[in-house]
């Protein structure tokens, strides 16, 4: 996800990474999830998953093609309910998509 190609936001519950290559233009995009030990036990990070997957599945139609989009958990969010992830991940996954945008 790291290079000239990529694009990077975070806050205290989530990073969101977003890259463009040119062997996946015109492919459909792909989101996935990092959630560590760091998060908590296995019923945590699930529940974790749960709601971003959610909130990803929501969203995902308006990425362009060719995207590659991974959200990765903060210990933080561990704590957080799906209305505090949705609100700090809005801000972040449009961050990302405008910096992987060409001449932003």
């Amino acid at each position: 996800m790291r290079g000239r190609n990529g694009a990077r936001a975070g806050s205290r519950l989530l990073v969101v990474h977003a890259a463009r290559t040119d062997a996946r233009a015109g492919c459909p995009p792909r989101v996935g999830f990092v959630v560590s030990r760091a998060v908590g036990g296995a019923v945590v990070r699930n529940r974790v998953k749960r709601r971003l997957r959610a909130l990803a599945a929501a969203r995902v139609r308006a990425l362009p093609s060719g995207v590659d989009l991974v959200v990765r958990a903060n210990p933080a969010a561990a704590d957080a309910v799906s209305s505090q992830l949705e609100a700090v991940l809005d801000p972040l996954w449009h961050k990302v998509i405008g910096r992987l945008e060409p001449g932003t």
